[in-house]
């Protein structure tokens, strides 16, 4: 590479909740570029999530993106002719990247109203280690332990 690396801006911590988490979180969702209403939509679902499990919506949230973390994934490499799948360690800041990812995808896709609704479903599901955000990571893990075999060929 010629030149260095881009610096990463800070994240400014979220007003309600004072985590830099979170405002990862919203920046992820947010695709209209109005933050405020995606804040809002954001704070709605942890509210619904709350109402629906009888525990804080936060630490249900915390719980359902630690849920769907992975920890390997596979990455292809051509080697001779063929193209293997080498199974290796996600990077912690990836980890997060990921999870947030699946998790807002995967609430995107199900069946409500509004986004909140689907946001709070998508939740409680991968705080019970269920959902679709669950099943990716579950996927992810499986193909990596299949492909465990070409292990020593390191990325």
């Amino acid at each position: 590479m010629r030149k260095a690396q881009a610096k990463r801006l800070p994240l400014a911590p979220d007003p309600k909740f004072d985590d830099k988490m979170v405002t990862r979180f919203v920046n992820c969702l947010m695709w209209g570029g109005n933050k405020t209403v995606v804040l809002n939509a954001f704070y709605d679902s942890l509210d619904k999530v709350a109402k629906i499990t009888n525990e804080e919506g936060y630490e249900v949230w915390k719980r359902a993106l630690a849920n769907v973390t992975p920890a390997v994934e596979v990455r292809s490499r051509r080697i001779g002719g063929a193209t293997f799948q080498i199974p290796s360690e996600v990077r912690p800041d990836r980890k997060i990247s990921l999870s947030m990812k699946w998790l807002i995808r995967f609430a995107r896709e199900r069946n409500g109203k509004t986004i909140s609704d689907k946001l709070a479903n998508e939740i409680v599901a991968a705080a019970k280690n269920e959902g679709g955000a669950y099943k990716k990571k579950e996927d992810t893990h499986r193909m990596a332990e299949a492909n465990k075999a070409f292990s020593h060929f390191k990325v």
